[in-house]
């Protein structure tokens, strides 16, 4: 029987929703020279993207893997490496599309139609793999005291060119006003938590018309097409804060959102792959507004 990849990663997703844990938030905990936290890498030190970025994180976060680093068999191999005996391995996909030219029948003229198809193949974690180069277990530096501000994350989110208004209790993204709320700093536990806040309500932002002009066909709160949009915010800051490097706490107010994902991806198998790739796209975006960094000039 043919594995329908769609619904294998849905019903795992689903699995851990219902038993209240959001696989986007996890693991916040690695400790790695490749970075403290952050999007699990393949073997070349390139990201992961998309869906493959929940279905890692919540492999290592099953496996408790402390390293972001996946490879296949055939990659350890190449490196000197073997994968232990009786590890598994976990899925990552590939999207793509066959080109196919067809010619009509009656006319002969030829048409060439996109086929759109994914695969998966099997990856392996190096915490379940020995003889690999050095680098590859490597642990962090020691890393100094956060400051009450972070820097890096105040210039990436200065460089959005967002409008941020402060003050109040309350975090929203004001459609109308293409504004965003946020309450100061000071009302956060701690910095991170404030950064994640702001990354939830800038991946809003992206939505505007001015920018992707991303819409559900939300009709009213709590619809399904507004907890598709949470959602896709819920996935952009995430993989935000793991390109920022920033460990959020959970925000226990996007609890009451899991029973509306929940209604959203038991409708539709293909709606989490829909999320991520909407996510992917918002966080894109808001790196491309970040300062291009100079040339460095040929000797």
């Amino acid at each position: 029987m043919k594995q329908d990849v769609y619904q294998d990663i849905t019903n795992r997703i689903i699995a851990q929703l219902e038993n209240g844990v959001r696989p986007w938030l996890q693991p916040w905990s690695v400790e790695h020279a490749a970075g403290r936290i952050t999007r699990p890498l393949r073997v070349n030190g390139i990201p992961y993207q998309g869906i493959n970025v929940l279905m890692l994180w919540q492999a290592a976060l099953a496996s408790g893997y402390g390293a972001p680093i996946w490879m296949t068999f055939k990659q350890a191999v190449d490196l000197g490496g073997h994968v232990r005996k009786g590890e598994k391995g976990n899925l990552v996909v590939y999207a793509n599309c066959i080109h196919r030219t067809e010619a009509d029948a009656a006319t002969g003229e030829e048409t060439e139609t996109e086929i759109p198809f994914m695969k998966g193949y099997t990856v392996f974690n190096v915490d379940q793999i020995d003889g690999l180069p050095e680098h590859f277990y490597a642990k962090p530096a020691p890393r100094s005291a956060t400051i009450e501000r972070i820097a890096r994350a105040e210039a990436f989110f200065a460089a959005t060119g967002a409008e941020i208004h402060h003050g109040g209790n309350r975090a929203c993204y004001i459609i109308s006003q293409d504004r965003i709320d946020l309450p100061p700093i000071e009302a956060f536990r701690d910095a991170e938590s404030y950064y994640a806040t702001r990354a939830h309500e800038t991946i809003h932002w992206t939505r505007h018309v001015s920018r992707l002009n991303r819409e559900f066909g939300r009709k009213r709160w709590g619809d399904e097409g507004y907890a598709m949009e949470e959602l896709v915010a819920e996935l952009g800051s995430a993989f935000l804060s793991a390109d920022l490097e920033l460990t959020p706490e959970v925000r226990e107010e996007h609890a009451a959102y899991i029973g509306n994902w929940l209604q959203v991806l038991k409708r539709d198998k293909r709606a989490i792959f829909t999320a991520a790739s909407y996510a992917q796209r918002a966080v894109d975006f808001l790196h491309g507004l970040q300062p291009q960094q100079p040339q460095a000039e040929a000797a």
